[in-house]
């Protein structure tokens, strides 16, 4: 007895069928595998690594610089509170405390004369932010691979250095990576935050804050920042200002997001 052909060829194209579907299933779930262990790497993989090696980076600055201390002896302190103006404290007359007026111009730059110039991409100093329970490494340049990508803060290359007059800007990023700026966002007038380095410790005080810029907006890490793109935001004169940007919205790099803090005073190591 013959089977109809027909019947046959039907089975046989059944049968392609279900292995299509069954193949087109397994690469499907396959690809839902990898992006969702991509997704685990960039959101917590990079995150944990960038942060573990922040810290081992924040405690290895430390230790230098305690070592440097105990080499340098107390003579060598003592020169260094001389060079702030005498106060011995950091603190001084009001004007000195604001960082407006002659005295807080000079005392600055005397004690962060002392700093070596960074080499590019070397970690040279430790950013504070206690509102934020932040403590990371600053390095100088903004590359990601070298620099923002560790977890770090980056010095934008052109810029003031800590305790200097003009515009200490910095960069970090918002979200993967050890994410360091991720809430700057929270900070509020007033704020402090620290930045570290072998000669002396500077505070600064959170002034303003813009919340969407362009990411172009190069104003904002000019020696006197001021947006170029929303008027208004920014500074019309000279001072000893720090720069905080970073991307916004959350997850994206279409803007930017800065905050600005003035200096309060400083403090030799």
């Amino acid at each position: 007895m013959r089977v109809p052909v027909v019947h046959q060829q039907a089975r046989r194209r059944r049968a392609r069928y279900v292995r299509l579907l069954w193949n087109g299933a397994e690469v499907l779930v396959t690809l839902g595998v990898v992006l969702m262990l991509l997704v685990v790497h960039q959101l917590w993989w990079t995150n944990r690594q960038a942060r573990e090696g922040a810290e081992r980076k924040v405690q290895a600055l430390e230790r230098e610089w305690e070592g440097e201390g105990e080499e340098d002896g107390g003579a060598e302190n003592e020169e260094g509170r001389a060079a702030v103006g005498g106060s011995g404290s950091g603190g001084g007359s009001e004007s000195s405390r604001d960082g407006s007026g002659a005295g807080s111009r000079r005392a600055p730059d005397s004690a962060s004369a002392t700093d070596p110039r960074p080499r590019w991409t070397q970690a040279y100093a430790i950013l504070t932010i206690p509102r934020l329970g932040l403590r990371v490494p600053v390095a100088e340049g903004i590359s990601k691979g070298n620099v923002l990508n560790k977890g770090y803060v980056g010095h934008y290359p052109g810029t003031a250095q800590p305790g200097r007059a003009g515009n200490f800007a910095l960069a970090g990023h918002r979200n993967t990576h050890g994410e360091p700026f991720r809430y700057i966002n929270r900070l509020r007038r007033g704020d402090r935050i620290e930045v570290e380095t072998p000669a002396a410790v500077y505070t600064y005080v959170v002034d303003r804050t813009l919340a969407q810029t362009s990411a172009g907006d190069g104003g904002v890490i000019r020696e006197i920042p001021r947006s170029t793109v929303r008027a208004g935001y920014g500074y019309t004169d000279p001072g000893y200002y720090l720069t905080l940007t970073t991307c916004t919205p959350e997850y994206t790099s279409k803007y930017r997001l800065v905050v600005w803090g003035k200096l309060g005073s400083m403090r030799p190591r």
